[in-house]
């Protein structure tokens, strides 16, 4: 990648999706979306062509055991920083509660605010509220954005 990405510019499509209706597993700007599409439809806006096409999965949050997926796709193709340290334009995980698998993605807008998807709603800019802080369980960077950081880091964080 040549140039770093803008984190403002990021931030700046997620919000030209808000409004965008819930559909499971889709990622059409205006048509629907659900959470990960969300994620999905900023990367090719703004990176290009997706490094891979998700598997199916269930909307059910509350999942209990069985794989990291989400997070394991998320290691793949971004860049892990501390749940602490997360700025605009990142990419955050949630899970519903210990024991379950994070399964559900936000971008964050601003340190203390997020534009996501979930079922029922719409696309929209919320607070990271201490209900959300005590679900974070991870969060990366897109790649190309801020540079490279200069220590290794574990990118749990609950």
């Amino acid at each position: 990648m040549d140039q770093l990405l803008d984190r403002d510019a990021l931030v700046a499509e997620a919000r030209s999706w808000i409004g965008t209706r819930y559909r499971h597993q889709a990622s059409v700007k205006v048509i629907g979306c659900d959470c990960l599409g969300l994620v999905r439809g900023v990367w090719r806006n703004c990176l290009g062509e997706e490094p891979e096409a998700p598997p199916p999965y269930a909307p059910d949050w509350a999942e209990a055991g069985g794989d990291e997926t989400l997070a394991a796709a998320a290691l793949r193709h971004l860049v892990p920083v501390p749940c602490d340290a997360f700025g605009k334009g990142d990419v955050l995980l949630f899970r519903w509660r210990d024991g379950c698998v994070a399964k559900h993605a936000a971008i964050a807008s601003s340190t203390t605010t997020m534009i996501h998807a979930h079922d029922g709603a719409a696309v929209c800019e919320v607070e990271i509220t201490p209900w959300w802080r005590r679900r974070l369980a991870y969060a990366f960077t897109f790649p190309g954005v801020g540079g490279p950081r200069a220590r290794s880091i574990s990118p749990r964080c609950r």
